[in-house]
């Protein structure tokens, strides 16, 4: 496994909630990003690990590679692979975001 991949797997197992995204919170830089972050905002999360993926190339390939999912944001709770904004609004709409996150005590 490449140190890129190590990374990625310690920064998703090591931290609750964690969002690969393109841009910051506060300056998303895609508009799905921003939507993701704001599902998770008001869903409750809170201590957010984000990763702007635009900082390195190696990483903003290397999470593709490691989800096997082609786009970002990117979305992992407990350590598991949630998916992109799509599937967090769907989650959102039907209360499972919301539990996932509160199942966390984050």
């Amino acid at each position: 496994m490449s140190d890129v991949q190590n990374w990625i797997k310690e920064t998703v197992t090591g931290n609750p909630v964690v969002l690969f995204m393109k841009g910051t919170p506060t300056f998303p830089q895609c508009g799905f990003s921003a939507r993701a972050v704001k599902l998770l905002q008001v869903s409750g999360a809170e201590n957010i690990v984000t990763v702007n993926v635009l900082d390195d190339p190696a990483v903003r390939q290397g999470i593709k590679d490691y989800s096997n999912w082609p786009t970002i944001p990117q979305l992992y709770i407990g350590g598991e692979f949630i998916g992109g904004s799509d599937i967090m609004g769907e989650m959102y709409e039907n209360g499972e975001l919301q539990a996932a996150i509160a199942k966390l005590g984050k």
